[in-house]
């Protein structure tokens, strides 16, 4: 089956151009300035035709927590955000820390047939640190990387072992960088609005110990070593000393990190509550300035979804986490509007480094011979972020019935349309 996609600016990390695509049944055959006959014609209606977005970075809840989100819910939310591609960490219950797990999670995302679901198994057996998983045996069933986020590996024998195991099969480490000594309890950043609050803080500090410890266990292993949800000035400086000195390093920022700061929680809104927490202003502009200058690898959500009843109480007892795959689009284009990052650098970010971490040789650009996921980027369109747009179970996003600018309004997976959002095209 032939598809055409006409009318559209097609957007890759290495420039734009004016120009249709051309699909014959998964794959793109041809990018031309005519149009030719085939069996269905997509007007992209001036739009931004972009690869299909990469997520690096989410939690589906699946198996064990399902009434926040499953597979299923995850990869319908996915779609609707752009993004053909989800990396889900290892923090389900049980834990995915075997490969009979990693090839149920798989295998529930084919069923449903929206998404390559790339599963990251976690480090240690259970998550407690201890002993690293069976590397092997999970890459083979999926895996793509590890990881034991939501806690860090404390020992440092123990994220050695899993530098130089990982390194042996061409993989990764995913680091959660805390320092939990440091934690003291602690619900956001430490700082003036955290004693405003009369709320426990905790340093950013505790991030960059971390991040300064594995850098130097990657130099020690030439293990690759990416940090996950970097949120301070200082992590910044220390991954971009790693990176001077050659060190096996790359990170991610998410979008809340870069829109929001410890400010929004004068309100004691629990959905501004995250791990890691909200910074300060001079962290969102270290993350800003990092993003322009190329030092940040990618942009991935952390997608954390929590049901109501949970985030309903009080802030001390709230689970941290927020939802973020369909506020990627709005909020990265935001910065792309303020003039931080280009149309190409979001490409980059969002899809073509993520491809080449994870050596997705046919995914992050589109060109002929590439896999047909793609993202049908309206950057103009208004909507109001309510239960009829909202794929996932859950509604903890401090965005939540707000108006946005800037969506997913068409998403194809292998050349077939698996989203299109209400009333475009």
């Amino acid at each position: 089956m032939k598809t055409l996609i006409k009318n559209g600016i097609i957007v890759n990390s290495d420039g734009q151009i004016k120009a249709n695509v051309l699909i014959e049944d998964e794959m793109i055959v041809d990018i031309i300035a005519h149009e030719v006959e085939a069996d269905k014609v997509i007007d992209a209606c001036g739009n931004y035709i972009m690869p299909g977005l990469i997520d690096m970075h989410v939690h589906f809840r699946d198996p064990g927590q399902e009434y926040k989100d499953d597979v299923i819910s995850g990869s319908e939310t996915a779609v609707a955000s752009g993004v053909t591609t989800c990396l889900p960490m290892a923090n389900t219950f049980p834990i995915n820390d075997n490969s009979s797990i990693t090839r149920a999670m798989i295998q529930k995302a084919k069923q449903r047939g929206l998404i390559d679901l790339l599963p990251i198994g976690a480090i240690s057996q259970g998550l407690h640190g201890d002993r690293i998983v069976e590397m092997g045996d999970m890459i083979e069933a999926g895996a793509v990387a590890f990881s034991d986020d939501g806690l860090p590996v404390s020992d440092s024998s123990v994220m050695r072992d899993a530098l130089e195991y990982s390194r042996g099969f061409n993989s990764f480490v995913i680091s959660h960088s805390e320092d939990c000594s440091l934690c003291r309890k602690g619900v956001m950043h430490e700082g003036a609005v955290s004693t405003i609050l009369g709320l426990k803080g905790m340093a950013s500090e505790k991030e960059e110990i971390m991040i300064s410890r594995d850098m130097l266990l990657a130099k020690l292993t030439q293990g690759h070593i990416h940090i996950a949800h970097v949120s301070s000035a200082w992590s910044l400086k220390l991954i971009e000393l790693a990176k001077q000195q050659g060190i096996n390093i790359t990170c991610e920022v998410t979008p809340h990190h870069f829109s929001f700061s410890d400010k929004n929680l004068l309100s004691y809104n629990t959905h501004f509550k995250m791990s890691p927490p909200l910074r300060g202003e001079n962290d969102i502009q270290a993350i800003r300035e990092a993003l322009k200058s190329g030092l940040v690898d990618v942009i991935a959500t952390d997608h954390a979804p929590h049901h109501t009843d949970d985030k309903f109480v009080e802030f001390d007892n709230a689970p941290f986490g927020i939802l973020g795959l369909q506020t990627l689009v709005p909020l990265t284009l935001k910065l792309v509007n303020e003039g931080v990052i280009s149309l190409e650098r979001m490409v980059e970010l969002t899809s073509a480094n993520p491809a080449k971490i994870l050596n997705l040789k046919t995914k992050g650009k589109i060109a002929k011979g590439m896999l047909a996921d793609i993202a049908i980027i309206d950057p103009n369109k208004e909507y109001v972020y309510d239960e009829s747009i909202n794929k996932s179970k859950s509604k903890n996003s401090p965005l939540f019935g707000q108006t946005l600018t800037g969506a997913a309004v068409m998403t194809l997976k292998n050349g077939r349309v698996v989203y299109d959002f209400p009333h475009c095209l």
